[in-house]
């Protein structure tokens, strides 16, 4: 396994969030994680990405127990999820968005700017990275003026310029339009065969997205594990396709 959490509980305050999640990534999979609202699927990614700690339980990347390690050292192990740069910094153009992902991954993060400015490395790993995300014509656009779908390709972009080996997602077709929804992954999808990525794990709305690119589905449902199955079986089950887009109650044998 490339990827496990290991009986993951997050409380805030009196809230349980997370209670007992358990799953596992294994290599050269496409994993979506579905749910209806509060069911506990950012959070299980933020805890993935290192970007929240666990009330208790642990992460393994490859093995190793990354518990308390921080988004940055995940990300330098080879663990990143989208970076959401184009909101941090609106006014930067697409290639210094992704520039910005690079001169993290090689280091230079005190030097942030003056890499922007004048380092080739930094310049030809980013449009390398553009291109795969069909932005190399965009490349000296301000971020802000992108269209809703190339602002979530960035999004992504930003992410895989840090070369990651499994990358995390929190809906990447979110308020995108459904004629733009496919083009997005279809890139996405390529760029990771394109770069050698191991593993995708996602959380998606969209059922049609999820039940076309995945290989594996793990629902969730008041924190925990509902089912982890592949997309056939899950689909056959109406019943539990209802529950986790939030039109019916679980039954509590559902999970036993």
């Amino acid at each position: 396994m490339i990827l496990e959490a290991l009986d993951l509980t997050k409380d805030y305050g009196s809230f349980r969030a997370l209670d007992g999640v358990s799953l596992s990534i294994r290599e050269d999979e496409f994993v979506s994680i579905i749910g209806p609202n509060g069911a506990g699927k950012s959070t299980l990614v933020n805890v993935l990405a290192g970007a929240l700690r666990p009330t208790s339980g642990r992460v393994r990347f490859k093995g190793k127990d990354v518990h308390g390690i921080g988004p940055v050292g995940l990300a330098r192990l080879g663990v990143a999820r989208t970076f959401q740069l184009v909101h941090i910094f609106p006014d930067l153009t697409v290639s210094e968005t992704i520039e910005a992902a690079v001169v993290s991954r090689l280091g230079r993060g005190p030097h942030l700017f003056a890499s922007l400015a004048g380092d080739r490395e930094v310049r030809s790993s980013a449009l390398e990275v553009a291109e795969l995300f069909g932005l190399a014509d965009k490349r000296h656009t301000p971020s802000r003026h992108l269209a809703q779908g190339d602002k979530k390709l960035l999004d992504v972009a930003s992410a895989f310029a840090l070369r990651p080996e499994v990358i995390l997602l929190d809906e990447p077709t979110s308020g995108v339009s459904t004629a733009d929804k496919t083009g997005i992954m279809e890139i996405l999808v390529s760029a990771s065969r394109q770069m050698g990525l191991r593993a995708i794990v996602q959380v998606e709305h969209d059922m049609d997205i999820v039940f076309g690119y995945s290989d594996r589905i793990i629902a969730l449902h008041q924190g925990k594990v509902l089912a982890d199955a592949a997309p056939a079986e899950i689909r056959a089950d109406t019943r539990l396709v209802d529950m986790v887009i939030g039109r019916r109650r679980p039954d509590p044998h559902l999970a036993s």
